[in-house]
């Protein structure tokens, strides 16, 4: 080994540790030691030397906490030791029964108890060898779980190493997403009109299962563990002394967890969470009480379904009955018209309750809430206030039906409801209500790309009454800029070269910039190839449309429900005068595109080549990326581990290629 690469395998090997430790310090000791800056300067010097030396990379480096393809499919994992299920105790008696077996079955020995809270989540298991992770499995059903390794390595408290090696170690514990996240979460999915999770458990459990390890890392999750499975090389004698090797090993424990002496003790501290779980950060739904004396648990032993020295104290479902004084619309990002139930005031899970998301007009049809009614209210995953029921019996005839407007209550423009869609939706984006975002999203990096306008000097455009739309950012000039507070004259002229130079981006950038629904980067790349300019895309007809490969109906709908409003028509020529550019650039010739009218699919992991960067080469040269095999398609390009596409492309005796001859093909 030459000394260059010897010297990149000795400074990645410390900024490994270096990392994971600062990991360690800030998602399990909640005490980080540096700046995010430092952390973030360690990170890219990592990323820059491994990328220089790839023969260096390990699937344990901080750097593939993101990495990797998306996948076709889990494995299965059997669990060596099953994952079992506790019953449950929902009172005090319940407990004390609990306690009564116990005793009975350890005839006149003392025995102490564990009590820990009951986080709200995904059961996983992981394992370590020689303190590296090999492997991460979800509970599936107890005896085979999922392989979900790639998943679970994006979430920064899982240690990738141990702080020091054991030969063996199998961790169970439970992935879960705070309430912070969860609620940004489900906003961004109504902005989108897309399902919303049910609760934090439905949203982790959903992460957790993409095929995309990109998705899961997007979603902030995080995990406590709570035990062990197959362990060799380290010794410990009861449950608590195993969370406290836990925690030595790396593993975020939760630190609410108490050894008690007696059932008495353990009832107070169950009735004490009862009220307090409302202050944490995350979901609980109750308490999980075990025998401190790991000797005791084993003569105890287990039934077919759940270890008899262990039982789960489950929180009853709070509820209250209030009145809905009102039903009031917000407008979100993209639009969409969100009911809310404006209610009279009611105490529920720790807090004063006085709205509850209605979602759309369909619940409200389904639920039949009116105006008026009397319902009754819970909090969904103790977070979101929501509507589980009206009371008919308590109805007088005053209360009134909820129509949905066909206007915008902000605006005032049309007000759709797109076939399909649970939502409704504004179709101005000079929207007041929508305005904002809708900004952050024009200037974004890869829409319009203007560096230096970020939230915080949109928010000042706004207040001061500089922009209604996004064309009155390309009308701007110094003396309007340089009031404006932290942003002095350098900083002002910045920003206005940095206006000026997005008026000569690509077409298909300012189409993605417009934020018409359903139309992201890729849909965007092909409009503008395909219409040429942003006039000839505004007089599409829906035939034109969904006559373009990748470009559906929903796609289609949207194009031109966004062109057909006049506010945006308005915005566009707006754009235009100010000399935006809105033209595509010529086409090379066919000569130049190799690969011209060719259909690829993609499958397996490939070694010279990310999943996006083999796209983008394939379209450069002309052809098209397929997600999925049809006889229509010319070449199944297939890497390490390929999954079912490679076996429907054998079956219909389509080309196949590896990764040497794809290279071949694109470099000739």
């Amino acid at each position: 080994m030459d000394n260059a690469l010897e010297r990149a395998r000795q400074r990645i090997e410390e900024l490994r540790r270096e990392i994971e430790y600062h990991n360690y310090r800030y998602y399990v000791l909640d005490d980080p030691v540096i700046s995010d800056e430092r952390y973030d300067a360690l990170m890219r010097e990592l990323i820059k030397l491994e990328s220089k030396y790839p023969s260096l990379v390990t699937p344990n480096s901080p750097s593939q906490r993101v990495g990797g393809q998306p996948r076709e499919g889990f494995a299965t994992v059997r669990h060596r030791i099953p994952m079992l299920s506790l019953a449950n105790a929902f009172d005090e008696g319940e407990l004390r029964d609990f306690d009564r077996r116990v005793r009975s079955a350890l005839p006149g020995e003392p025995v102490e108890y564990v009590v820990e809270l009951k986080i709200d989540g995904l059961a996983v298991s992981l394992r370590y060898e020689n303190g590296l992770l090999v492997t991460g499995a979800t509970r599936g059903d107890g005896e085979t779980g999922e392989d979900i390794t790639a998943n679970l390595k994006t979430i920064r408290a899982v240690p990738l190493r141990l702080l020091r090696p054991v030969p063996l170690l199998e961790v169970r514990g439970e992935v879960y997403m705070s309430k912070e996240a969860f609620m940004r979460l489900n906003e961004t999915r109504e902005e989108a009109g897309e399902p919303l999770f049910a609760n934090p458990r439905n949203a982790a459990a959903g992460s957790l299962r993409q095929l995309d390890p990109a998705v899961t890392a997007s979603r902030q999750l995080s995990i406590f563990v709570y035990g062990t499975g197959e362990i060799e090389g380290v010794s410990v004698n009861t449950h608590a002394e195993t969370l406290a090797l836990l925690k030595e090993l790396g593993f975020p424990v939760n630190p609410h967890h108490r050894l008690l002496p007696d059932i008495q003790a353990v009832i107070d501290y169950c009735n004490r969470w009862q009220e307090e779980r409302f202050n944490l950060p995350y979901v609980i739904d109750g308490l999980v009480i075990k025998v401190n004396s790991l000797d005791q648990q084993a003569r105890l032993g287990a039934t077919m379904k759940s270890p008899r020295w262990a039982i789960a104290f489950k929180f009853p479902a709070e509820q209250a009955k209030t009145k809905v004084r009102d039903i009031i619309l917000r407008v979100g990002r993209t639009g969409v018209l969100t009911p809310t139930a404006i209610l009279e005031p009611v105490r529920l899970a720790g807090t004063t309750v006085s709205r509850a998301t209605l979602h759309n007009e369909d619940i409200i049809k389904e639920k039949d809430i009116r105006i008026g009614d009397t319902v009754i209210v819970q909090k969904a995953g103790d977070v979101i206030p929501e509507v589980v029921a009206v009371i008919p019996e308590e109805r007088t005839g005053d209360e009134k039906p909820f129509v949905m407007p066909r206007r915008c209550p902000e605006c005032g423009a049309e007000a759709v409801r797109p076939p399909g869609e649970a939502g409704t939706r504004c179709t101005n984006i000079a929207c007041p209500a929508r305005l904002r975002e809708g900004l952050i999203h024009f200037a974004s990096r890869n829409a319009m790309d203007i560096a230096g306008l970020g939230p915080a000097v949109i928010g000042q455009l706004l207040a001061a009454g500089l922009v209604q739309d996004p064309a009155d950012l390309y009308t701007l000039r110094l003396e309007d800029l340089v009031p404006l507070e932290r942003l002095g004259k350098k900083s002002a002229q910045n920003l206005l070269e940095a206006i000026e130079r997005s008026k000569s981006n690509p077409l298909y950038r300012l189409i993605f910039a417009l934020g018409i629904r359903h139309v992201g980067e890729r849909a965007a790349r092909i409009l503008a190839q395909r219409f040429g300019s942003l006039d000839r895309l505004s007089r599409a007809t829906y035939e034109e449309l969904v006559t373009i490969p990748e470009i559906g109906p929903k796609i289609a709908e949207s194009v031109i429900t966004f062109f057909a409003q006049e506010q945006n028509r308005r915005v566009l020529e707006k754009l235009a005068a100010a000399g935006v550019n809105t033209r595509q650039e010529p086409e090379e010739e066919p000569g130049d595109k190799p690969l011209a009218g060719k259909v690829f699919v993609l499958t397996g992991t490939l070694e010279h080549f990310t999943r996006q960067e083999a796209q983008e080469l394939i379209e450069r040269l002309g052809g098209r990326v397929s997600s999925s095999v049809s006889r229509k398609t010319d070449y199944v390009v297939v890497g390490e581990n390929p999954g079912s596409k490679y076996d429907k492309a054998l079956a219909l005796g389509i080309p196949t290629l590896r990764e040497e001859d794809f290279r071949r093909l694109v470099e000739q």
